[in-house]
């Protein structure tokens, strides 16, 4: 009998732990890029930076790019996850007129940098002003339930789903003044989904809704930062959070060249019109 119940207790252990036989994926992973540690990689860059009130120049030219993971690891997000993300929020800058282009740039430049000089650097490679950094944490929790373990028990793993897992990401985007090295503003976005599997889903499941939650944290802050573009162009005016500066040719979008030749030639007309009525009225009076 203590046999039969001991042979039981092993067997309810062994089924307990089955996921994690199956999957390196079970129980809390995360991955994330720090800001904070890619910007100020040390003490002493920290104490050094002491950030000065921007000159921006527009329109201006921006370059977009996501943080690299931390402590040498391997990035949360493929290069090619990286990039479609990316050129979905260019869009969101692109709506402005006093952004001239922007420049997505893979992370891969940015991999094993200084900081602020590492960002020099590639602001002079691609001729940019301004960064606007993304950076990440995407946190996976994959649990068995006591469900699982007696449909385990009665049918087999394989056919009952028996894992309860969840995906909480959450990104942000910093937008930085190159030579001043001042943050200008920035945006988040989150999300969070959740999916039944089976022990041996779980790999695919949560690769799958990893870039699912990627996808849709970075469209929940595409519409924050939508905002803050928008926020941004008021409180440079309003509260000078900047000092600002015209490229030779550029306006502030209010009124261009071409409109000022057409107001212009029409005035003429204007002008000439007037002229002949009152002569045809002077002739006749």
């Amino acid at each position: 009998m203590k046999f039969r119940i001991f042979i039981i207790a092993i067997g309810i252990v062994f089924l307990a732990s089955c996921s994690s036989l199956v999957s390196q994926n079970t129980g809390k992973n995360t991955k994330s890029s720090s800001l904070m540690d890619f910007l100020y990689p040390d003490e002493s860059s920290r104490s050094e930076h002491k950030p000065e009130v921007p000159t921006l120049k527009l329109p201006v030219k921006v370059g977009l790019a996501f943080v690299p993971s931390k402590n040498w690891q391997r990035d949360g997000i493929h290069s090619k996850d990286q990039i479609e993300l990316l050129e979905k929020v260019k869009k969101s800058f692109l709506k402005y007129d006093y952004i001239d282009r922007i420049e997505v740039i893979p992370s891969t430049y940015l991999k094993g940098g200084d900081g602020f000089s590492t960002l020099e650097q590639v602001a002079r490679l691609y001729d940019v002003d301004v960064m606007a950094l993304v950076s990440y944490d995407q946190v996976t929790q994959s649990l068995e339930n006591n469900a699982a373990l007696l449909y385990w028990t009665i049918v087999g793993m394989y056919v009952i789903p028996g894992n309860e897992n969840s995906i909480q990401t959450f990104v942000d985007t910093a937008v930085f003044d190159i030579k001043s090295k001042k943050m200008l503003f920035r945006a988040p976005g989150i999300n969070k989904l959740t999916k039944r599997t089976t022990a041996v889903g779980i790999d695919d499941t949560l690769s799958e809704k990893s870039v699912v939650g990627f996808g849709l944290a970075v469209a929940d802050m595409t519409v924050n930062l939508d905002a803050e573009l928008a926020r941004f162009k008021v409180r440079v005016k309003e509260e000078k959070v900047a000092k600002i500066e015209h490229r030779k040719g550029y306006s502030g979008g209010s009124i261009n060249f071409y409109l000022l030749v057409l107001l212009f030639v029409a005035l003429i007309i204007k002008s000439k019109q007037t002229i002949y009525a009152l002569c045809i009225t002077a002739k006749y009076n």
